[in-house]
């Protein structure tokens, strides 16, 4: 699955959370979201770690083609 960029980077800044506060709600490392946030897939369990980190739904920050 790969998480839209643009997205991700909206609700990150909605959120007010940075790379490393995210990764501590998530349960993921600070490697994994900022590879995922450069544009790597990830799987579908690790997408929703990083939206309920986000506060929202997982469809809402994948891109459009998943």
């Amino acid at each position: 699955m790969r998480i839209d960029r643009v997205k991700f980077a909206a609700e990150l800044a909605r959120a007010d959370l940075n790379i490393k506060r995210l990764a501590e709600r998530a349960g993921v490392s600070r490697v994994t979201i900022t590879s995922v946030k450069g544009g790597k897939s990830c799987s579908r369990s690790t997408a929703e770690k990083i939206a309920a980190g986000l506060g929202v739904c997982v469809q809402d920050i994948l891109t459009t083609s998943e």
